[in-house]
């Protein structure tokens, strides 16, 4: 099966340009067309694995009137298997999606986005650039899984999306749930009110026994590409690695607290102590990294896939009159010191509250867009792959401009990127 979809190194150059000719009036059409509550809107979902079958369950529980349409996979029984938990699922009766609206491909993202007003991208991280350009393209609102790229390239080609998709008057709400969870934002709000003095340092830790292992081996699949397509996470061409996957929630959140002021540098280490098998792709496991921002502050992020090992998911944001735990205990965040102070409010399901308020954004006319933080964040955690992969100290501004493209030459179920893994200092910064 070959496709026809351009490599992401020509896909950004033609996407602007159709961007660029799309006219003032389908603009006003797309900010307008469901502020009012009775229209219904019709969601698409493009990557159907167990991430987007949850987002389409918090999609269809956001408002009273959405029914799903549309589904693409690039593999068949991906899809199949969400389309039956939906079915079975509370939100059944607004799942509409005949044979005829079942898509399967590369190119399938296309059939999706061509007819539904909301789409959610949750496919693996690699492909999201490239989904967003073509929706905002077709001005449609859109729900975007976290992280929004794999290299600087997809960075950038997602930043001009954002761009656009603020001309157009379009949704792009991010999948960095933590910033949709009413007890981070309680604490964060104190903290940017200065009730921990100014921050002196942040320490941010995702210290886990990983995913699921490897699904199939290579005999078990027809190509090399399926085969990476099918064991994704151990690719970083396609997952960015676990610090870019996974513990960008971490990252994100010491960018929150830095009013998403960029770092100036960073240097760290990292390598594959146990993951150390052919069949863990070129990732690693594990990375420890520290990033200098203005005034001297440090953020120190540290992250592992140890299984048998101490765990420990935790955020600190430290000041000169106090500490923020920005997990807290069972209550929530907490601070200590000169304004010690606990949270005890309410604690919706923060996945939940994304999709409420970018469909009540919709419906108001008032579109949110968090894709630049998403971005930059997104960045963040490639600036620090890219340190420990090579060894190197690397600033924002190299990071930002790197010219490393991991694509695929095509997306065809052929042959894929055959990366090496990284060793510090012999990879190279790019």
């Amino acid at each position: 099966m070959r496709d026809s979809h351009p490599s992401r190194r020509t896909f950004v150059k033609q996407s602007a340009a159709a961007v660029a000719v799309t006219s003032a009036a389908q603009f006003a059409l797309t900010s307008n067309a469901h502020a009012a509550g009775s229209d219904i809107i019709k969601v698409g979902l493009v990557g159907c694995g167990g991430r987007g079958t949850g987002a389409a369950v918090q999609a269809l529980t956001a408002d009273s009137n959405v029914k799903l349409v549309a589904m693409a996979d690039a593999f068949e029984n991906r899809l199949e298997g969400s389309l039956s938990t939906l079915k079975g699922s509370a939100v059944a009766d607004r799942v509409d999606v005949p044979r005829e609206r079942q898509y399967i491909g590369f190119d399938a993202y296309k059939n999706v986005i061509d007819q539904v007003d909301v789409v959610l991208l949750t496919t693996t991280p690699h492909f999201r650039p490239i989904h967003m350009a073509y929706a905002v393209e077709k001005g449609i609102h859109m729900f975007v899984e976290k992280p929004v790229a794999t290299d600087a390239p997809g960075v950038r080609s997602v930043l001009q999306s954002c761009e656009e998709a603020k001309k157009k008057n379009l949704s792009v709400v991010s999948g960095l749930c933590w910033r949709y969870y009413e007890p981070r934002r309680e604490a964060m709000k104190r903290v940017h009110d200065g009730d921990i003095g100014n921050i002196v340092a942040i320490q941010t830790t995702y210290n886990s026994g990983g995913v699921w292992d490897p699904v199939v081996t290579r005999d078990e699949v027809k190509s090399d590409m399926e085969y990476q397509m099918r064991n994704w996470y151990y690719y970083n061409w396609l997952s960015g690695d676990h610090i870019v996957e996974q513990a960008v929630h971490g990252i994100d959140t010491m960018a929150w607290a830095m009013g998403d002021v960029p770092p100036i540098k960073c240097w760290g280490s990292g390598g594959r102590q146990v993951r150390t098998e052919p069949k863990y792709g070129n990732i690693f496991d594990h990375f420890s990294i520290v990033y200098e921002y203005p005034n001297n502050v440090r953020g120190y992020h540290t992250c592992r896939h140890w299984r048998g090992s101490a765990q420990q998911v935790k955020d600190y944001v430290l000041g000169s009159k106090g500490t923020c735990d920005v997990f807290g205990e069972t209550s929530g965040p907490r601070i200590t010191g000169e304004k010690a102070w606990r949270y005890r409010g309410p604690k919706p399901d923060m996945y939940q509250s994304e999709h409420n308020e970018m469909f009540a954004a919709i419906r108001a006319g008032k579109p949110i867009n968090n894709g630049e933080y998403a971005a930059r964040s997104t960045l963040l955690a490639i600036m620090g792959r890219m340190s420990c992969y090579t060894g190197e100290v690397i600033t924002w501004e190299q990071a930002l401009n790197s010219k490393e493209n991991l694509s695929p030459a095509a997306y065809v179920w052929g042959d894929a990127p055959q990366h090496p893994i990284p060793r510090p200092g012999v990879t190279k910064f790019v």
